[in-house]
């Protein structure tokens, strides 16, 4: 602590050696210091300062799904983004559509809700309506290593507390069968040099199949990204870490939407679809809201991750009543 306050000495003047001395214990500190005039101002001034500990706080939020996704936002975010001080919100949206896909009415309202930025994957394009209303919409994040002749962008530049951010989405290339990315660890290199260029933060959603791909743009990415955030699996892993190069990073943020369901989806109808071999299409449900997803906090002088924290929170949600049997 005292080293972290040796930063102030040129701004405290000759009672710095004081403060340093306060908090290490290392000398007998006068009473009527504490209650000076210039001990006041001094600490007027770090507050000012706050060079060690000004965070900026960006919510990566799970994938949500359907309605039930919309009502724990609106019943939850804004709680969430107080508790948390966040600065910056982003969403995998990709399945806010009934599950599959994110029609451009549900992306608009995402913005209405609270949400700063919304990533999809390989659903993105699922609502014919996107494919369109992606081009103009600078709020959505298609995968950054999809053909350049795939509408939308795959990074944006936003400056948050003043310090400037190159959040970026990218797409793995297992188990995704309708859709060949380039690769995501030489496109990663592309961003990193703009990153640089543009002497950004750089933040980076990965959604990914695979724990092995996201581990491995990791480790890739360690020191250079101050977060590699993963998606697409809905399911909230307990692997959230910030490694010693001030790297935040979870495998999967999980989702918004039900907690006891699969996927966000109603677990009787899924049951019968591999029972009996079926294409029966997947139904919300409706069971035990939640809010799953990780608050990275970066410090603002250095860009680097110092802490990430998972949030994991049961909100109450209600079926329309017209739908209820």
């Amino acid at each position: 602590m005292a080293a972290r306050l040796c930063k102030f000495e040129s701004c405290l003047g000759h009672n710095s050696f004081q403060l340093k001395d306060l908090v290490s214990g290392d000398q007998e500190i006068d009473p009527r210091f504490l209650f000076s005039e210039s001990f006041i101002l001094n600490l007027a001034i770090i507050k000012k300062k706050m060079y060690f500990i000004s965070m900026i706080n960006v919510l990566f939020l799970g994938e949500i799904v359907g309605r039930p996704g919309i009502e724990v936002l609106k019943n939850s975010l804004n709680d969430i983004k107080n508790r948390y001080s966040v600065d910056y919100t982003i969403i995998n949206g990709e399945g806010m559509t009934g599950g599959f896909g994110i029609g451009k009415m549900h992306s608009i309202l995402l913005g209405k809700l609270g949400i700063n930025l919304i990533t999809g994957g390989e659903k993105l394009f699922y609502k014919i309506d996107m494919v369109d209303h992606v081009k103009k919409a600078g709020y959505i994040l298609r995968p950054f290593n999809l053909p350049p002749e795939c509408p939308g962008r795959g990074f944006r530049i936003v400056e948050i507390k003043g310090r400037k951010f190159l959040i970026a989405n990218l797409l793995g290339n297992a188990d995704f069968a309708r859709i060949h990315a380039n690769n995501p660890l030489l496109s990663s290199d592309i961003l990193e040099k703009k990153a640089c260029e543009e002497n950004a933060v750089l933040l980076v959603f990965y959604h990914a199949a695979t724990t092995a791909e996201k581990k491995t743009l990791l480790y890739y990415l360690d020191g250079k990204a101050s977060a590699v955030i993963g998606t697409h699996t809905k399911v909230l892993t307990a692997d959230s870490i910030v490694t010693g190069n001030g790297t935040a990073y979870i495998t999967d943020t999980g989702r918004v939407g039900s907690f006891m369901s699969v996927g966000g989806f109603d677990p009787e109808n899924e049951i019968n679809k591999l029972k009996g071999a079926m294409p029966l299409r997947s139904k919300e449900c409706w069971n035990d809201g939640i809010m799953e997803g990780v608050v990275v906090s970066i410090d603002e002088e250095s860009g680097k991750a110092v802490s990430i924290t998972t949030i994991n929170e049961h909100v109450s949600i209600r079926r329309p009543e017209a739908e209820k049997e």
